[in-house]
């Protein structure tokens, strides 16, 4: 399976594993099932943006929630909400339940919630609705570069 992830993961040379799904998973319980993994070792990534068209690319462990607010206070913006499917596919150029911190379509300011680090490994979206990416989690620190902090509800 190649995706604008894998081709990524490819081109930097860095060890990953693909997980297949024998179904398109709906929810993060469901791709963690298929995966054989933990919700928690799942990173979701949330697009959010601000009434100027600022976005950025939240991520936070699997059955946690992004507060908005949070990331609003780090960046200095009046609101921020959740991007809309459309926005979220002209923007990541990857659709709704696919996107990964990685392999998108323009670069984004990157936050991770700190807890994501706590575990060795983690499970990123493929780009594909039937496939995660297992890999370091060390690994997915040094590509993303991401601004850590608490931005979970």
């Amino acid at each position: 399976m190649i995706t604008p992830v894998t081709r990524y993961l490819e081109q930097e040379g860095v060890e990953y594993r693909l997980l297949p799904h024998r179904q398109p998973a709906k929810t993060i319980e469901e791709a963690a099932r298929e995966r054989g993994v933990a919700p928690e070792q799942m990173v979701k990534s949330i697009l959010l943006r601000d009434m100027s068209g600022f976005h950025v690319l939240a991520c936070v462990p699997g059955p946690a929630q992004v507060d908005p607010r949070k990331v609003r206070d780090m960046f200095g913006c009046r609101r921020m909400t959740c991007a809309d499917a459309s926005d979220v596919e002209k923007i990541t150029g990857l659709i709704i339940g696919t996107v990964a911190p990685i392999g998108l379509k323009q670069p984004l300011p990157l936050i991770f919630d700190h807890t994501i680090t706590g575990h060795d490994f983690v499970n990123i979206s493929s780009g594909d609705r039937m496939a995660g990416i297992e890999l370091a989690t060390d690994d997915l620190l040094l590509l993303c570069d991401p601004m850590l902090a608490d931005i979970c509800r």
